[in-house]
């Protein structure tokens, strides 16, 4: 069984506010079927944006990076982004340590 999107942000929103680590949704895309793309601010001017992605090797549904550096540029290939799929979904965390928790098992849904 697939999880909708909107349930999958509710729930890692939820851990990531048990482990203490702010973050929010900056685009709320399609409830059922919409991709998803967290950016990871680490508050020093640099950022991560990470794309779930299909590993063929394993089967398996990966975090991988989509783009990283300074922040503003980041922030930029989002928009790109957004402007190519209108109904994706960002969630921007922040954490000086660069705490995301996707490495967690349950994240990959």
């Amino acid at each position: 069984m697939k999880l909708t999107a909107d349930f999958w942000v509710r729930a890692y929103l939820n851990r990531l506010r048990l482990a203490a680590i702010p973050a929010f949704v900056t685009a709320k895309g399609d409830a059922t079927a919409g991709a998803v793309l967290v950016k990871l601010a680490t508050l020093d001017g640099q950022a991560q944006a990470f794309q779930r992605s299909f590993d063929l090797m394993s089967g398996a549904r990966v975090w991988v990076t989509l783009t990283a550096g300074a922040e503003a540029e980041v922030d930029a290939a989002i928009a790109r982004q957004r402007r190519f799929d209108p109904d994706l979904w960002v969630i921007e965390v922040e954490d000086r340590q660069g705490r995301h928790l996707l490495d967690e098992d349950g994240l990959s849904g």
